[in-house]
């Protein structure tokens, strides 16, 4: 009988939805769980030398944080790290030795596993003899080989034969393969690769543990799993279901009360949080190849309803969306590269006016009837983003959106939406401005090119298609003479896209003829704040 290996990676993979920040008695409970019920590695999470924002413990897993658990006997400890630290600006030797200060003997750890994309494979398979000759166990984990020809994977696994390997495993990091497709990833492997092979399943389309035990029928002896599945984007194969499967396998009964307990006091709640699992848009993005992480990012972010869901997905399916990348999801950068065009000029409105830029915060809804009183007294020149109605729409003078796929999701609101809207109306992909006919459009042309902003006569660089960076340019092509900003509250917490937006933010007021900005409701941005209800009457 095959000597199968069970690995819960659930302190790691699903440290992408809560920042890797467990308490400590759900990781007391989660060890205790995890023994009872027959898992045999438990990875505790990442060790990385990344230090931006706030994350938990499990994000670094030192031996300092290990030690101090209660950690059951018998059961083999592992960390992961990411290829990517180990192929980047530091020398591989250095990085390892600051990961791993010390040897295997006097370390709580057992294995190491690396995480690597297909370009990286090669560069990091040395750290593998680095750590063998220190004492640890090491696996590779090669991501996104799903859509690799036969060739390819062979020659992948040529590589690894060179390298002490325990394990070599793949991931299905799409969730776009079925049973049959798994079985023959696993045979072009097999014949190069001979020593024990893993699968890490991600579940898109509910077949991460099909997929699972088909890969242990087609003898991989090493498999993951997480707890409820809880793991980037729909999650993993569930170790409350593979526990079950494995014991069976194995001939040995496991205890699964403690386990049950565990998803019924910490896992579930979470679940219920955080939104993990498998659901319609997985799915599409399993079957499309879509990297799940956009869909996790666009269900957690309020602003994209469903249509706009759905239209990504479309998008990131004929564009490729198998790298996740914030300016893939703000798809805009692919229509506005290369010579702009436009046909309005803003300075037939803007000229010398003050503008009150509406943001979609809820500072706007909050504030509405300061804000509305002073438009009415001021009389300042009143530019929505997208699609914004918090306030009395004959109060708004005109609408500016630039993001083609946020465009076609609200192509019905904005044809309804009664003030004329500035675009880069003949940038736009054909399918946009079919759904935009009659409607008054303003064409103001866009170019992204990073770190620049600059102001034309009927068009604009900025450094992102974000549309508040567009609305900026617009307001200093057209000549106004002050920006107010109403509705930029920012982001909660430690959200990196605070970071984003300041950087913007810091790149227009740096730019030749570019405004004041003022925000006149709370704004967590770098900019001159005042308050409206202090603004003279």
């Amino acid at each position: 009988m095959p000597n199968f290996t069970l690995l819960d990676c659930t302190l790691r993979d699903g440290g992408y939805y809560n920042a890797w920040d467990f308490s400590p008695e759900l990781i007391n409970d989660y060890l205790a769980a995890m023994q009872a019920g027959g898992v045999d590695i438990i990875e505790l999470g990442l060790r990385s030398l990344k230090n931006l924002g706030f994350n938990g413990a499990c994000a670094y897993t030192t031996d300092e944080f290990i030690n101090s658990l209660p950690l059951p006997e018998g059961i083999t400890i592992g960390v992961m790290v990411n290829g990517s630290e180990l192929v980047g600006d530091v020398p591989q030797q250095e990085a390892l030795q600051r990961l791993f200060p010390h040897a295997a003997s006097h370390s709580p750890v057992d294995l190491v596993r690396i995480a690597c994309h297909v370009h990286e494979f090669k560069e990091a398979l040395p750290a593998a003899t680095w750590l063998k000759e220190r004492g640890y166990s090491v696996g590779f984990n090669l991501m996104q080989v799903a859509d690799r020809t036969e060739e390819e994977v062979k020659a992948l696994a040529r590589e690894a034969v060179n390298y002490p390997l325990d394990a070599l495993y793949f991931a299905d990091s799409m969730g776009s393969m079925n049973p049959e497709q798994v079985a023959t990833t696993i045979q072009w492997f097999r014949s190069e690769w001979k020593g024990p092979m893993g699968i890490h399943t991600h579940d898109n389309m509910g077949l991460a543990l099909s997929n699972t035990l088909r890969a242990l029928d087609e003898g991989v002896t090493w498999v993951d799993a997480t707890v409820t599945g809880m793991g980037r984007g729909p999650g993993n194969a569930r170790t409350e279901e593979l526990a079950i499967e494995m014991a069976e396998r194995r001939g040995q009964p496991a205890n699964l009360v403690p386990l049950m307990a565990l998803l019924r006091k910490h896992f579930k709640p979470m679940q219920v949080h955080y939104g993990w699992g498998t659901n319609p848009y997985y799915y599409l993005a399993g079957k499309y190849g879509i990297h799940p992480t956009y869909i996790q990012e666009m269900l957690s972010d309020s602003r994209y309803s469903e249509e706009d869901v759905l239209a990504v997905i479309e998008h990131l399916r004929v564009e490729g969306g198998k790298k996740f990348s914030l300016n893939t999801l703000d798809a805009a950068r692919h229509f506005y590269r290369g010579e702009p065009k436009g046909q309005w000029s803003p300075k037939t409105r803007f000229a010398g006016r003050e503008v009150l830029l509406l943001g979609t915060g809820p500072g706007v809804a909050r504030h509405r009837a300061a804000l509305e009183r002073y438009i009415r007294q001021h009389k300042p020149l009143v530019l929505a983003l997208n699609t914004q109605s918090a306030i009395d729409a004959e109060l708004i003078d005109l609408r500016v959106a630039c993001h083609p796929v946020r465009l076609l999701a609200d192509c019905e609101a904005h044809t309804r939406l009664p003030q004329p809207l500035i675009t880069p109306y003949s940038m736009l992909p054909a399918d946009v401005c079919d759904s935009l006919a009659g409607k008054e459009v303003l064409d103001f042309g866009l170019n992204v090119q990073a770190e620049c902003f600059e102001f034309g006569e009927t068009h604009c660089t900025t450094p992102t298609s974000l549309v508040m960076a567009y609305a900026f340019a617009i307001a200093a092509s057209g000549g106004a003479s002050t920006l107010y900003l109403a509705g930029f509250d920012g982001y909660p917490g430690e959200d990196p896209r605070n970071t984003e937006m300041n950087r913007v933010v810091q790149q227009f007021q740096e730019a030749n003829k570019a405004l004041p900005l003022i925000a006149i409701t709370p704004s967590r941005y770098d900019v001159i704040k005042k308050s409206i209800y202090g603004i003279d009457s």
